[in-house]
């Protein structure tokens, strides 16, 4: 049997999230077309009979400008140096530059095996993917390049297979029938940011953090969720209301649907918006929202 550990690693925007739900089949990481989606290392995992992919979607490579951002690029490296597999996930569509490769570059040198996956390909005109793939070869990178396109299913299965070829032989290394490390907990707090990074634009998502005070399940069979959606500025948090608490009411009914699918069960959602300035460059406060170095150790 072939297992092990394959980190997802790429830029902000590349596909990774989307990419590993896919080959995953179920929700384990959000999504939105925002950098900084991704704070944390999240597992995603398929098990067959004859091999266990145990991926670890990372938080997007991106220029860290906040004591959040420098924690996630930490995550990022860290998760790189400790698995079986890289799986570089590079957006197609995006093209190929000398700092992308640059980037790459710096993944494929080691002793752990590189595999790139090249997506988007669904939103590309076709006769750029072989230019881009004589581009890096020229460049000297060596390792395979699959053009997939998760939102289309292309070449996904042979973008596992390559994985499995270079896994090592091994037992299992999670238990059956888990597909994601992540709590309940934590993934109803994400979908709760995810609607949040789609709805609004620019500085407010990346300065949200989203609490839950409490995850109950009650008698009756509804889940009862209350939770806090702190953000940096009282301008910020006049936004997320909304004119009479409508925007709040309107992102609020979309997590909630998104959690009710989730969970397989009703949702009596409550949600408070509160202000706690510059959290993202406040250790402390980092911790408090679980994105400190001690929420990660």
């Amino acid at each position: 049997m072939k297992s092990g550990y394959v980190a997802l690693i790429g830029k902000a925007n590349a596909g990774k999230s989307t990419l590993v739900n896919v080959l995953v089949g179920e929700k384990v990481a959000i999504v939105s077309p925002k950098p900084q989606t991704t704070r944390d290392a999240i597992m995603g995992i398929i098990t067959e009979p004859d091999y266990q992919i145990v991926f670890i979607d990372t938080p997007g490579i991106y220029r860290a400008k906040t004591a959040l951002s420098q924690t996630m690029a930490k995550t990022t490296e860290t998760t790189a140096k400790g698995v079986d597999l890289i799986l570089y996930v590079h957006d197609g569509h995006a093209g190929v530059t000398d700092k992308d490769i640059e980037l790459i570059k710096r993944f494929t040198g080691g002793k752990i095996p590189v595999i790139i996956a090249y997506t988007k390909t669904d939103i590309m005109p076709a006769e750029k993917i072989p230019e881009d793939f004589k581009k890096l070869y020229e460049a000297g990178v060596d390792c395979d390049v699959y053009p997939v396109s998760a939102r289309k299913g292309r070449n996904l299965k042979k973008l596992v297979s390559a994985i499995v070829e270079k896994l090592p032989e091994g037992e299992k290394v999670i238990v059956d029938d888990i597909v994601s490390d992540k709590s309940e907990r934590f993934m109803l707090a994400e979908i709760m940011r995810e609607k949040i990074l789609l709805k609004f634009d620019k500085e407010i998502p990346h300065g949200v953090a989203v609490i839950i005070n409490t995850f109950e399940k009650q008698d009756n069979g509804v889940y009862d969720v209350n939770l806090d959606i702190v953000c940096e500025k009282a301008n910020h948090k006049a936004i997320l209301i909304g004119k009479q608490g409508a925007a709040l009411k309107e992102v609020s009914s979309f997590a909630r649907k998104d959690m009710e699918k989730f969970l397989g069960a009703k949702v009596f959602l409550t949600t408070y918006v509160k202000v706690k300035e510059d959290w993202r460059d406040r250790p402390s406060l980092m911790d408090s929202l679980g994105y400190g170095k001690k929420s990660q150790s």
